[in-house]
């Protein structure tokens, strides 16, 4: 993973920043789906509080040449400022860039209450320990295309390391072990 691409979001007064950012990497999802690939990952090099407007894609040149003939990000191309491939500096830090999930949601509360597994009077509790539980980190917020229902993507970034961890991502460009370069 020696080389890298940003995807920099342009919002204007149509689109948000951050609605244009779900659109772009819900495209980059579906390509990476597309093209089966497991050696691509993904950072957000402007995030603060908010994942930003950077959407910087990590991998072989090969990869990336290939992800960039498939000509994804479709008519969103002109709400962004795509870089050329670029070789990544041998001074950088590297960390994991994982999907963070909640095991306490409304939706595992519906299915608890469908199979009769929660009593009538531990639902109360059980809603206020989600409400307690929330979660703070940016996120995504994703639409299936199979089902159109919306969901959150919440993105957790591990601690700066001075040493890759070689590796697989998933589809969303993710992986809890493997590691970016982070610059």
């Amino acid at each position: 993973m020696n080389y890298y691409m940003d995807i920099v979001i342009k919002p204007d007064a149509e689109m948000r920043e951050n609605v244009l950012l779900n659109k772009v990497y819900s495209k980059f999802h579906k390509a990476l789906f597309a093209l089966n690939s497991t050696a691509i990952g993904v950072s957000f090099p402007q995030y603060k509080v908010m994942l930003g407007n950077v959407l910087r894609i990590h991998g072989a040149e090969q990869k990336l040449t290939e992800l960039q003939t498939t000509s994804w990000l479709g008519g969103l191309i002109g709400y962004c400022d795509v870089s050329p491939i670029q070789v990544i500096s041998s001074k950088v830090s590297y960390r994991t860039i994982s999907r963070k999930q909640s095991n306490m949601t409304e939706a595992k509360l519906r299915r608890l209450v469908k199979r009769g597994s929660i009593a009538q009077d531990e639902i109360k509790r059980y809603k206020a320990k989600i409400f307690q539980q929330g979660m703070d980190n940016a996120y995504l917020e994703l639409e299936s295309t199979s089902t159109k229902h919306k969901h959150r993507r919440y993105i957790q970034f591990g601690e700066l390391q001075d040493t890759p961890i070689i590796g697989d991502f998933d589809s969303f460009g993710l992986s809890k072990t493997t590691t970016i370069p982070w610059f």
